[in-house]
């Protein structure tokens, strides 16, 4: 298991970004699990939506590509201290809304990567039913991007 702690040492989001609370699941180079503790508390839900709290579904799908950006820093050490950057997402589809007090279970296989590339596929799971998934392209970068 990776906890909170050791996934920022990995990757650079945090609070109020940091989408992954922990990694119970790990095979280098190939699938990565890990879980998302949704809580009232998030500062998403005072606008989406007021008197009924739904979490946005590209923040489910931030969640997927921030445990996929696990996987890979953990698989290819000799990049940590990059950043990874959406480069496409497609073929998203989002089930059922998540809501204060679901537990996400973020669930990222590597479809294909080379050099600093990657294809993820990935799916968000509450109570055993897929709520949201969708596939995912990344890319590791040197310095940020400037546009």
């Amino acid at each position: 298991m990776i906890d909170v702690r050791e996934i920022m040492t990995l990757i650079p989001h945090r609070f109020p970004f940091l989408l992954v609370d922990r990694i119970v699941e790990i095979e280098l180079g190939k699938r990565i699990v890990g879980i998302k503790n949704v809580s009232i508390n998030e500062a998403f839900f005072q606008g989406h939506f007021p008197g009924r709290p739904v979490m946005p579904g590209v923040l489910i799908v931030e969640a997927l590509a921030q445990t996929g950006g696990v996987l890979l820093f953990k698989s290819k050490p000799e990049m940590l201290g990059k950043l990874m950057y959406f480069g496409g997402i497609e073929n998203v589809r989002w089930r059922k809304p998540v809501l204060p007090g679901d537990q996400l279970r973020l669930e990222v296989d590597f479809a294909h990567w080379r050099h600093k590339l990657v294809k993820m596929v990935g799916k968000a799971v509450v109570n055993g039913e897929v709520v949201t998934e969708a596939e995912m392209s990344a890319f590791v970068a040197d310095e940020a991007v400037t546009v």
